[in-house]
């Protein structure tokens, strides 16, 4: 019983951990070297990460500065950030590649306070599917008489508190981030 709810809270913490990745992902008018974390390069056949080859770097509150360790990979980087989803068109000068972040509008600020509630949502859900995994496990060891059924009610009891737990944490970082657009 006691491995059930270990490795539900196991995956409950990963869905977590996975919101928190998306969220550093949400471009929010500040220059974040994690919008180009999705990105890949062609950097001798293979799909490279960004960061792999070049050091980048907030210079300012809205600019990064990307510069390769190869120069020969340049133009590729910067191809790829454009054909990216990021909408951000770089800026090349032969040595390093600068984005600027424009400021976010009124209208694109409520769009990523959706987009964000959407993905705490998305994540509540997940946490809920991994509790009813966890509770047809108990009653199937109960069925199979691993467990009693004062067991089964415990462990129960024990995944509800670590569900509440955690959609209350997914609850804390939505409302975060989501103070966080619309103070930009």
């Amino acid at each position: 019983m006691n491995t059930v709810i270990k490795s539900t809270d196991e995956k409950m913490k990963k869905t977590i951990e996975h919101l928190e990745t998306e969220y550093a992902e949400v471009r929010a008018g500040r220059a974040n070297p994690a919008v180009l974390d999705k990105i890949r390069v062609d950097y001798y056949g293979a799909p490279t990460a960004i960061n792999q080859l070049a050091a980048v770097s907030v210079t300012e509150a809205r600019t990064l500065t990307i510069q390769p360790w190869d120069a020969s990979v340049l133009r590729s980087i910067e191809k790829a950030i454009q054909t990216s989803d990021i909408g951000i068109n770089p800026q090349n000068d032969g040595k390093i590649i600068r984005m600027i972040f424009p400021p976010l509008t009124e209208d694109r600020r409520k769009g990523i306070v959706k987009d964000i509630a959407k993905m705490g949502e998305d994540a509540k859900v997940a946490i809920r599917s991994i509790r009813r995994e966890a509770m047809e496990k108990l009653k199937s060891m109960k069925k199979k008489s691993e467990i009693t059924e004062d067991d089964q009610k415990n462990g129960e009891k024990k995944i509800q508190d670590l569900t509440d737990k955690h959609i209350k944490t997914i609850e804390g970082l939505t409302e975060k981030k989501q103070k966080q657009i619309m103070e930009i």
